[in-house]
């Protein structure tokens, strides 16, 4: 099944991971203060707030006890801690945090809950949450995008990113690759647009075409 943890692919998306955070590290370091401050396709977070939550799990090694102490101390609210951990973080120099991601690139992230498959296609989306503002075209290859997207239909990629009946009767095909899933009213454009409009980023709506666009677009701005 898409997205679950096989032996023979964990190798991969470590160096997928390893790979996407250099590609984010070269792009922050060459930023501007303006470009720092601009803001990123997640939801009151500027650019500089991205490369922080990029950096944050790398040092702060997460881990079933981390976990729980973490849901306890927010009483559940996840979102919170992470917006909160993320906006700690960023309050470090720019230097520091493109160090910190170089140094931590090849770190094997293996977390509850989703594994290694939910970082690596972190390392995907924020990427782009950051690049896509500034009009950069700094973008994973498409074997990186066939993993997340292959992650992000399964039951696991669902619960972590997205409401899952957000995808129900959708059928959605990459146009840049070999890749499709689900089944229904077709939904195609790029890996990169379907992998940023499935989990709540109307701004890739724009670069989809087919007639399950619209229903699409109907349930992340539900």
């Amino acid at each position: 099944m898409p997205g679950e943890r096989k032996n023979g692919d964990v190798g991969e998306i470590f160096r997928i991971s390893e790979e996407n955070r250099l590609l984010a590290a070269d792009m922050f370091a060459s930023l501007t203060p303006e470009q720092w401050r601009t803001p990123s396709l997640c939801g009151g977070w500027t650019v500089r707030e991205v490369a922080a939550h990029l950096l944050a799990p790398l040092e702060s090694r997460l881990t079933w006890p981390r976990v729980l102490l973490s849901v306890l101390r927010y009483r559940g609210d996840l979102d919170r801690y992470v917006d909160e951990q993320t906006r700690e973080w960023a309050r470090r120099p720019t230097d520091e945090l493109v160090a910190g991601l170089r140094r931590g690139a090849g770190t094997q992230m293996d977390v509850p809950f989703v594994g290694p498959y939910g970082p690596m296609t972190d390392t995907c989306i924020h990427l782009r949450d950051a690049a896509r503002p500034l009009g950069l075209d700094v973008n994973p290859p498409p074997r990186s995008w066939r993993a997340a997207l292959d992650f992000l239909v399964s039951k696991t990629g669902a619960r972590a990113f997205f409401p899952a009946a957000r995808l129900t009767g959708l059928r959605l095909t990459a146009t840049d690759q070999d890749w499709a899933g689900g089944e229904g009213t077709e939904v195609c454009g790029p890996s990169e647009a379907l992998a940023l409009a499935i989990t709540g980023r109307p701004v890739a709506l724009a670069d989809l075409e087919g007639p399950g666009v619209d229903v699409l677009s109907s349930r992340i701005t539900a």
